[in-house]
């Protein structure tokens, strides 16, 4: 942890779309620092100055597929592909920093292996950084605690045509909220298709819609219908940065937390 009043980030996956955004998120504040921009050892970027990509301000920093052990760091924020998360996992451990993952389509094993890495370090994984789906998924759990059980939920997603994770991890986090606020296990009551299916909704699901259509950031609702009202919570994303922004504000917060594991919620407390 840094004594001191900045906070200083690592970013692994740092040459990717959401990698550049953490750049520049964590180059915009004043309470952090760009500690190092890594890449994997076969990338065109290694070796290049971070003033290529961020422009004029840049930290005097090149991209490296290695960290420095002389360069000190109070957080690693992993934003890479679910093949690499073994590498910021180890980073993290071996310094004793905390570990922010946004990297989505993780296996079972996986998120296990973090949960397991939150007993020596402080750990937080979220499939969204941004701080309005944070507050979503407080009202969805508290709106599916209050309505009850009488108004049924389906939640949509879009995305870009890139995204290969479907639903996405957000839509999939909603609806473990909503389970949780219930009461019910989650892998009971979410289907994921009624396409093909002559059974009428079975009381509880949790339905699953998906939309990939051009550049769309992200978009999610979760609707509660009953017989004459619908309620329907939404939020859309016009652009990548909120998803750094909220990296790099958990950072700077969890770099001052105990080990444990920790939710996007928990920086809004």
């Amino acid at each position: 942890m840094n004594s001191e009043s900045s906070i200083r980030i690592a970013i692994h996956g740092a040459s990717g779309r959401m990698g550049l955004e953490v750049l520049k998120a964590a180059n915009a504040r004043s309470d952090c620092a760009v500690a190092a921009a890594l890449v994997r050892a076969a990338s065109p970027w290694v070796g290049e100055a971070l003033a290529g990509a961020l422009g004029a301000g840049a930290p005097d920093l090149d991209f490296v597929s290695t960290l420095d052990p002389d360069t000190p760091v109070d957080a690693i924020v992993d934003f890479s592909t679910p093949d690499a998360l073994a590498t910021p996992l180890a980073m993290a451990l071996e310094r004793r920093v905390a570990l922010i993952c946004g990297t989505t389509g993780l296996k079972q094993t996986q998120i296990d292996a973090l949960k397991d890495a939150a007993g020596r370090i402080p750990v937080l994984w979220s499939a969204n950084f941004s701080l309005g789906i944070a507050l979503l998924k407080r009202m969805a759990a508290m709106a599916a605690l209050q309505l009850g059980p009488e108004f049924e939920v389906e939640i949509l997603e879009v995305h870009h045509r890139h995204k290969r994770d479907a639903p996405s991890g957000t839509a999939l986090a909603l609806g473990r909220a909503i389970a949780d606020a219930r009461r019910e296990a989650f892998e009971d009551i979410a289907r994921f298709s009624h396409f093909g299916s002559s059974e009428p909704r079975r009381r509880g699901d949790i339905g699953f819609a998906v939309m990939r259509a051009a550049d769309v950031v992200g978009e999610h609702t979760v609707m509660f219908a009953s017989e004459g009202e619908r309620l329907e919570l939404t939020h859309r994303a016009n652009s990548r940065s909120i998803f750094a922004s909220g990296a790099v504000r958990s950072a700077v917060w969890l770099a001052n937390q105990p080990p444990g594991w920790y939710d996007i919620t928990d920086v809004l407390s």
